[in-house]
């Protein structure tokens, strides 16, 4: 069991919550990772309050991105102990998030943490920062 912050809706109405969640309740994915840290960003906020459409499918682990250790892998590139970041690929709206103490991934979609940097400090950067940072490049190049 582990803590994630749940939401959920009914025909009774929404609501967001710590709940404990059971392993075996976690989607698909061929990486079982720790959650150390994540963000709490304006998407993220968009649907904790449910002022948006941002969750498509119900119930949901909120947090669309996360810091971690590979806890398990079948995928050829992550091993035990490795450290990730993770963000997008619809988590938090199709896909359940990282706002959660443990969450079952794609390898594919992570991104082997540099050692410069602690999974905190990742995710100081956070989702916001990321995307600034992409267009900011993109203004470059294109002049």
């Amino acid at each position: 069991m582990f803590n994630a912050l749940l939401l959920e809706k009914s025909e009774a109405g929404f609501t967001a919550s710590v709940k404990p969640i059971d392993e075996a309740q976690l989607p698909e994915g061929d990486v079982l990772a720790a959650i150390s840290h994540s963000t709490l960003n304006y998407k993220d906020g968009l649907a904790i309050t449910q002022r948006g459409p941002v969750v498509r499918s119900w119930p949901m682990v909120a947090g669309i991105d996360g810091a971690g250790t590979v806890l398990e892998s079948s995928h050829p590139m992550w091993r035990p102990g490795d450290r990730f970041i993770h963000n997008g690929w619809g988590l938090g709206e199709t896909r359940w998030g990282c706002l959660a103490e443990r969450a079952r991934l794609k390898g594919d979609w992570l991104v082997r943490l540099p050692e410069a940097f602690t999974p905190r400090q990742a995710m100081a950067l956070g989702t916001a920062g990321y995307t600034a940072m992409l267009c900011v490049l993109a203004l470059e190049r294109h002049g």
